[in-house]
């Protein structure tokens, strides 16, 4: 399970690096670009719309991360066994402590870059994670008690933590240290990602100013 999971992360990282190379182009052309968070007011048309496609991506993102235990375990029987049944499961540490709460680190950062705040963020994540352990693993397994708090508190936790040091390191002079920042938060290279804001330099023909230009994408 886990050197599937180490293919999956490694197909991500060349898409990362990719993306990273075309934006890092792009922005050379015009400007030098600030990474923030622009926190909104959000509708609850947003929120299910957000759900919806979380929980839909769950379950390739579900099947690649364990395909064996996906194919020899899992089956509509006894994920009708499973509905709303709560067990302790017996999992390796590596996925009750580190891929859970990893899982819940991404989907925190995933609202915030949808413009969610904090507290909004961590509800959505919460919701999001009880749907994936309520209505998707339980293909597998039933529900897992640890994993219930697990993911959206330690996650959201986590994401905190990598929200900021992500934008330190989004902010640095250092191409390096920016690469780092993409790889712990790669919510900031797609599309819906509303806190990218263009520096770009203005001076006056006759030079007697200098200043920026700020665009923000939303």
């Amino acid at each position: 399970m886990q050197n599937s999971l180490a293919k999956c992360l490694m197909f991500f990282l060349v898409l990362l690096v990719v993306s990273l190379q075309l934006n890092n182009s792009h922005a050379s052309e015009l400007g030098e670009y600030h990474y923030g968070y622009i926190d909104r007011e959000t509708t609850y048309k947003e929120d299910f719309y957000h759900v919806l496609g979380i929980y839909a991506i769950s379950w390739p993102v579900y099947y690649l991360s364990q395909p064996a235990e996906f194919r020899d375990n899992g089956s509509f029987d006894k994920y009708e066994d499973n509905l709303f049944k709560i067990v302790f499961d017996n999992d390796e540490p590596f996925w009750n402590w580190i891929v859970h709460p990893y899982s819940g680190t991404q989907l925190y950062l995933y609202y915030r870059a949808n413009g969610y705040a904090r507290i909004e963020a961590f509800k959505m994540t919460f919701i999001s994670s009880t749907l994936f352990e309520f209505f998707v693993e339980i293909y597998t397994e039933p529900a897992s008690a640890q994993d219930i708090y697990q993911t959206p508190i330690l996650g959201s936790l986590g994401g905190l933590v990598f929200e900021k040091a992500s934008m330190s390191l989004l902010n640095s002079d250092y191409r390096a240290l920016r690469i780092m920042g993409h790889i712990l938060n790669p919510a900031t290279l797609l599309w819906f990602y509303n806190g990218k804001t263009l520096m770009t330099p203005v001076v006056n023909q006759d030079l007697s100013s200098f200043g920026y230009q700020f665009t923000w994408q939303f």
